[in-house]
């Protein structure tokens, strides 16, 4: 079945400054960056790869409010990323985008500590770091009913079993156990915060670094015999990040067609 044809926008982020983590490239990230800027935001974004940021940026246009180098394992990356997203926003940021993440594949039998610890380190403890950043910032504002949206890049796999995934998937669903704590923390501050969980998603990216054979696989066990697009998970992000999903926060919302 073909990809549905590109939903038009309908300024569902007007007037707000969204911040987008690894947001260079061709994956969800770009994805997201573009779907925001096209319903309105300012984006600021950032990427750990400087040239394709640099890239991404000049590809929005005048949506950018800046384009900013971070490494998410980077405590001191992560604050100055921080500090130049609110400096550069109108009156800070209202919605973080925490997409960075890092896969690869090996058997836990074969995994080293090394690959181990680097897909944790980008995927779960970036994802803190970052989530810890924008509560703090929201914090600074004070309570109120609509104190900021965080949402948080997970994965199907933080349920679902695969073979050679074991780092990956444990990092996901501690993605999805840190959104759902975080959340009630910050529920008194009026913050919002969710995830989604793609299956897959098909980008030149992971085309590169996963072989045509686990890649058909994975697209037969969806519904609609196709993995979805970049812009179909972002266009969940957006609700998420927009007033329309006022009363979700704390939920993990599945992007996905895959039956068992």
């Amino acid at each position: 079945m073909d990809a549905p044809a590109y939903v038009k926008p309908h300024e569902l982020l007007a007037g707000k400054t969204v911040l987008v983590t690894a947001a260079a490239g061709t994956g969800i990230g770009f994805a997201t960056a573009k779907r925001c800027a096209e319903e309105g935001a300012r984006v600021v974004i950032s990427d750990a790869h400087e040239r394709r940021l640099g890239e991404a940026a000049e590809s929005l246009g005048d949506a950018v409010a800046a384009s900013i180098v971070c490494d998410v394992t980077d405590e001191a990356q992560v604050q100055a990323l921080f500090d130049g997203a609110i400096a550069a926003s109108d009156g800070g940021l209202d919605v973080v985008v925490n997409n960075a993440g890092l896969g690869g594949t090996a058997n836990v039998v074969d995994m080293t500590d090394e690959q181990w610890g680097k897909v944790l380190d980008v995927t779960l403890n970036g994802t803190f770091r970052c989530m810890r950043a924008a509560l703090r910032h929201f914090q600074s504002r004070g309570r109120g009913s609509h104190g900021g949206v965080i949402v948080n890049n997970a994965s199907v796999l933080g349920w679902r079993a695969q073979a050679g995934q074991a780092h990956y998937a444990a990092a996901k669903a501690g993605v999805m156990a840190l959104t759902r704590c975080a959340a009630i923390e910050a529920a008194e501050l009026g913050v919002r915060i969710n995830a989604v969980a793609p299956s897959i998603a098909m980008h030149p990216f992971l085309a590169k670094v996963t072989t045509d054979e686990l890649l058909d696989e994975l697209t037969s066990r969806e519904a609609f015999g196709r993995a979805a697009e970049p812009w179909e998970v972002a266009n969940v992000i957006v609700f998420l990040a927009s007033d329309y999903s006022s009363y979700m926060t704390g939920e993990i919302v599945s992007v996905s067609s895959q039956h068992p």
